[in-house]
């Protein structure tokens, strides 16, 4: 474990207030967040939001998370083990609130390029975790549960931000080129057929807020990006249905029958 449970405790809520601090900042300051996103559009800008409609449950489930992690109690043997599966994303979890916190300063400082910076890091770190830490769901295991849909939803709204804040910053009033049209195409479609309901749906999502983002700016490309999101919602679906994710042998997740048995291992 890289973090202990005291430092964890104050080091993930500290970092959540904080990135809930700048957020307000971005809505309330003069120009705002939306003032600085309707300045400078290229072809990877969704429309705003969508991801507002995204943060507002995503960070109720973040609280959710918090709350487990205050409240159990790391002496206890079976509750140790509900508590190291979410101390485990800890880092990550902090160090992502800290990167958007940070991001909102550059961007409403109409700065991209450095914004973009802390997107990287974000984004990159909450994919890391997600594709080579993150341990296997336990279904019967609350906090196993909590962090695969928080860590996930963080890295799939950053696959979003990471498309977004790059294009603005290096590609302004640009139009998607032949070459950055297959690319997405291929990348959500590979993507897509390596992912569970709850990183597949968060593809699915980015896409259509892409293709509603883009429709005022360009219908062609609008329609290729809804085309795209109906694709990746199919193979998020086939893939899930045909191999369930989250039961059965052949699953790549599996279920810890005791918890006196997940502190035993």
């Amino acid at each position: 474990m890289g973090m202990s449970y005291s430092t964890a405790k104050w080091v993930a809520p500290t970092s959540f207030l904080i990135d809930f601090a700048a957020q307000q900042y971005g809505m309330l300051s003069k120009p705002n967040m939306k003032d600085i996103h309707d300045r400078n559009l290229s072809f990877f800008s969704p429309q705003p939001f969508f991801i507002a409609g995204f943060f507002f449950p995503q960070q109720l489930l973040q609280l959710v998370w918090l709350y487990r992690l205050y409240k159990l109690d790391p002496k206890k043997p079976g509750e140790r083990a509900e508590l190291d599966q979410i101390v485990d994303f800890v880092p990550y979890y902090s160090v992502g609130n800290l990167c958007i916190a940070t991001w909102m300063v550059f961007w409403n400082s109409e700065r991209l390029d450095i914004s973009n910076i802390f997107v990287i890091i974000n984004s990159l770190s909450q994919l890391y975790y997600v594709i080579a830490k993150l341990p296997p769901m336990n279904t019967n295991s609350t906090s196993s549960i909590l962090t695969h849909i928080v860590s996930k939803t963080f890295a799939g709204i950053g696959v979003l931000d990471f498309l977004h804040n790059g294009s603005v910053a290096f590609a302004k009033d640009q139009p998607a080129s032949t070459m950055v049209k297959v690319l997405t195409g291929v990348g959500f479609g590979l993507a897509s057929t390596a992912s569970d309901w709850i990183f597949g749906g968060c593809l699915v999502y980015d896409l259509v807020a892409l293709a509603v983002g883009q429709s005022a700016r360009d219908s062609g490309w609008s329609k290729t990006l809804a085309a795209y999101a109906v694709g990746s919602a199919a193979i998020v679906a086939a893939k899930n249905l045909a191999r369930p994710p989250y039961n059965g042998p052949n699953s790549g997740y599996s279920k810890t029958a005791t918890d006196d048995m997940q502190d035993r291992v």
